[in-house]
């Protein structure tokens, strides 16, 4: 018997030999790996949960808006479904909202923040299963799923409420994917109506896979191989055909929410931006979202929209964009990943890039949530590729690998700490960018919030100023809405007035500015102009409490005592728990001589404010 050709093994290497298998054993079970992203996810997001609500959207999605914090009825549920409130209609959203105002309470930014966190931390499990099927491949879909899940760029959708839209539609579009990769590699049809279903869903809560049809033909070149060649021909038809209810889906949508959109105000004509000031803005836009995955560090809400971008910086960002195209495209059949990444990050952008302008944003991170997704694959797929043709560069590569983990972590942290609440994230936009008239309007709208005014002021005259320094007129109806509502507490009524005549020639549908010009005027004493308003506002918002009060006090004002009466019962309809709105219709009802209902609503008074001497004198004086 001989040794000679015999290895041996000693204890020590056994042991260690046995223990990294182990570890690869671990790391290679795709349910330890979704446990794994998933609670990290939780715990690098979890401070988001300290949050508070933001000025910025949050008021209309959540704060502000009765269907919502009053939770699921049947009234709000039809709300949801039929409203274009926010320039959007996206049901879904909506919801889910009222569900968190139902489960949470209406005044808890910690119950929306958290289901935010969680929904990313289910899209993040989603995205490595969803390649994980795709592709067989563990360790690359990780990968994917860990820079989708950690990238600073995606905290604005993740510690943002108004943005449930975009991890609530991403949830469904992914599940949209992994129901037709079961319908492809299962060859069973319900994964294919499943995919049409989610793929609906997720457009009901935000139309971002308008472009979800192209995608499936991507996948079924890469990584699902049923797009051939044979001969110089083919088999792309069929394919085509195949997909003709997702295109039918997602054109409805697109002309459903460019039709809400353009009723509310929110869609920029091209009078005021022209066509070649989009195209430069898209390929600036595009060069920038590539910068700032790269180097995360300067972001911000908002971004301003510039008319006149510099000409090097737009020559520059279109031989980047054609340049990485060509390369894409040279290398589709040696390396497709990277043609399916670079055109799965170009084409899910359309949407938002600008070619329809909607806002006053040039771009914003919550836009990259899902068009980052390509960008990963090819960074994985890349790396992965390089480690499997080179054993020498693997540990370095996957060492460097951890390392940008490690990073975009801390740096996902820090982002969280600007989204505290409104001021620390407008101030921490001014200090990234220059000349943002849009960062110091929403500072402006905090400040007054905080009563601030004079600071806030200030801000909104920076504003103005940012606007004509880019030759732009300053044509936000937004910011005169808001500085009319500055002047009007300082009592500066003229100001105040020309400021909300502005708004409303820019943007005539706007109750609340209505409502407040109508206030103005009415401490002018022009009451038959501010009872026009008032009257204005209720046909746009009929359901205004706050509205049909106004409108009665001016009535009374002027001893139209049997309409002011009729327009204070109405704003008790619609808001029964008002004591001043019972206070004001008992002195109208005591003017009328009906003693004993104007003794009613003083009673009612009382209940919801037992210690209001004056309201108990005014009941007094009705005995005399």
């Amino acid at each position: 018997m001989s040794f000679k050709n015999r290895r041996v093994i000693l204890p020590g290497h056994q042991k260690e030999s046995g223990w990294k298998l182990e570890v690869d054993q671990l790391f290679s079970r795709p349910v330890f790996l979704c446990l794994l992203l998933f609670a990290t996810t939780l715990l690098v997001y979890w401070p988001a949960t300290k949050c508070d609500f933001i000025n910025l959207d949050d008021p209309a999605y959540f704060t502000t808006n009765p269907h919502v914090f009053s939770g699921l009825t049947k009234d709000n549920v039809i709300y949801a479904f039929t409203t274009g409130d926010t320039g959007n209609w996206h049901p879904l959203t909506w919801l889910s909202l009222m569900l968190d105002a139902e489960i949470f309470g209406p005044s808890n930014p910690a119950g929306p923040h958290l289901t935010n966190v969680l929904f990313h931390g289910l899209n993040t499990v989603l995205l490595f299963l969803l390649l994980v099927k795709l592709t067989g491949r563990n360790v690359p879909s990780a990968c994917v799923a860990a820079l989708f899940a950690w990238h600073p760029l995606h905290v604005e959708s993740v510690a943002w409420v108004a943005e449930r839209k975009d991890v609530l539609s991403t949830c469904f579009g992914l599940l949209a994917f992994l129901s037709y990769g079961h319908y492809v590699k299962e060859k069973r049809w319900v994964g294919f109506w499943l995919a049409l279903f989610f793929l609906e869903m997720s457009l009901l809560a935000k139309p971002m896979f308008v472009t979800m049809p192209f995608l499936l033909l991507l996948l079924d070149w890469w990584p699902l191989g049923r797009l051939s060649w044979s001969g110089g021909k083919t088999n792309w038809q069929p394919l085509l055909l195949e997909k003709i209810p997702f295109f039918a889906l997602s054109i409805i949508s697109s002309v459903t929410t460019f039709l809400v959109q353009k009723k509310g105000g929110t869609v920029i004509a091209l009078a005021n931006f022209s066509i070649s000031e989009r195209l430069q803005n898209v390929f600036v836009a595009y060069a920038r979202y590539l910068h700032k995955t790269i180097w995360p560090l300067q972001l911000a809400n908002p971004y301003s929209l510039v008319k006149h971008e510099d000409l090097l910086l737009v020559i520059f960002s279109v031989a980047l964009v054609i340049g990485l195209s060509v390369v894409a495209i040279i290398s589709a059949r040696r390396f497709p990943y990277v043609f399916i990444g670079w055109f799965w990050f170009l084409g899910t952008l359309i949407p938002v890039i600008g070619l329809v302008q909607v806002g006053m944003q040039s771009m914003a991170d919550r836009y990259t949530y899902v068009p980052l997704i390509g960008v990963f694959i090819v960074f994985a797929w890349g790396l992965s590729e390089i480690c499997a043709n080179r054993q020498a560069a693997k540990i370095p590569l996957v060492v460097l690998t951890v390392i940008i983990l490690l990073l975009m972590v801390v740096q996902t942290r820090i982002q969280i700490g600007y989204w505290k609440n409104g001021e620390t994230l407008f101030r921490r936009a001014l200090v990234v960018t220059k000349d943002n008239y849009l960062a110091y309007r929403d500072l402006g709208n905090w400040l007054t919030k905080t009563g601030q005014d004079s600071e806030a002021l200030d801000c909104f005259q920076k504003a103005l100023d940012c606007y004509k320094k880019f030759g732009t007129p300053p044509n936000d109806p937004e910011l005169r809405y808001n500085l009319g509502n500055a002047f009007s507490r300082q009592g500066n009524w003229d100001e105040a007035i020309k400021n909300y005549k502005i708004s409303l020639q820019l943007k005539p549908a706007q109750p609340d500015a209505l409502d407040n010009l109508g206030l103005a005027l009415a401490e002018e004493k022009q009451y038959t102009n501010a009872i026009a308003c008032f009257l204005a506002s209720l046909k746009l918002k009929p359901d205004s409490a706050e509205v049909h009060n106004n409108l009665a006090s001016v009535l009374f004002i002027g001893h139209e005592f049997a309409a002011a009466e009729e327009q204070f019962r109405e704003a008790l309809r619609t808001d029964p728990d008002n004591s001043q709105v019972y206070v004001n219709l008992g002195d109208t009802l005591a003017r009328e001589n009906k003693i004993a209902e104007a003794a009613q609503c003083y009673q009612a008074a009382l209940q919801l404010k037992p210690d209001d001497e004056k309201i108990r004198l005014k009941l007094q004086a009705l005995s005399k």
